[in-house]
């Protein structure tokens, strides 16, 4: 029946980004010089003094659009079938799955994680990209990767010294980088060291045995030469 994730019924707003979404318009108005964070800021200060009886009126609004949307998603789950339900929750997996990557990736740009070291080929790219022939920005690209394609080992050599040189720069910044994070306890975010190969339980059982046998053995020829 066509149905998408779209249809949906959204999920209300919380009071607190309810009153940023109804007064965003006028405080803009009052702050037209102020940067988006700026005036977010300005709006959560007046959020925090804003009484608690206003904040209620808020609040009771949220209460009233929840129960409401509660009625609205059983009524869009009732209209699916089987699946329909299963298809939409993979592609609600892979939606979430999808923020949760760009989540992820803003917070290591405002943690100040390094730039991976670039190819030789992204380096040359990067420079013959504005003088390179072509209409459209993947039409130039194409061009550019074609002509890399048809270059000499010789002709490649700077733009492939230049990226060996370029993960020199990547490692050390990185090293610095993961200190930092250790220090911040965001040991999450350092690379993985190579894990040290682990003995198999069963394995460490047969030597052990195996070791038990030896000395019994030794044991028993030392006895029989001191028989004889």
């Amino acid at each position: 029946r066509g149905i998408t994730s779209d249809q949906r019924p959204k999920r209300p707003l919380t009071a607190y980004f309810r009153f940023l979404k109804e007064n965003r318009p006028a405080f803009r108005e009052q702050n037209p010089e102020a940067s988006n964070v700026d005036l977010v800021k300005k709006l959560a200060g007046a959020w925090k003094e804003l009484p608690a009886s206003q904040k209620q009126v808020y609040e009771e609004a949220r209460k009233t659009e929840w129960q409401r949307y509660g009625e609205q998603l059983a009524k869009y789950k009732a209209q699916l079938t089987p699946a329909q339900a299963a298809a939409l929750k993979e592609e609600r997996r892979k939606q979430l799955a999808k923020r949760r990557a760009s989540r992820a990736k803003r917070e290591l740009t405002v943690l100040g994680k390094p730039k991976r070291p670039r190819s030789g080929l992204n380096i040359f790219v990067s420079e013959n990209f504005q003088e390179s022939e072509g209409i459209s920005p993947t039409a130039k690209l194409k061009k550019l990767f074609d002509t890399w394609q048809k270059m000499s080992t010789s002709q490649k050599q700077p733009y492939l010294q230049l990226a060996e040189d370029d993960k020199v720069r990547y490692e050390n910044e990185m090293k610095s980088w993961e200190a930092k994070m250790v220090e911040l306890g965001r040991e999450d975010l350092v690379r993985s060291k190579k894990k040290r190969l682990r003995k198999k339980p069963t394995e460490t059982a047969k030597q052990a045995e195996t070791a038990r046998t030896s000395l019994g053995n030794k044991g028993k020829l030392k006895l029989k030469k001191s028989e004889e």
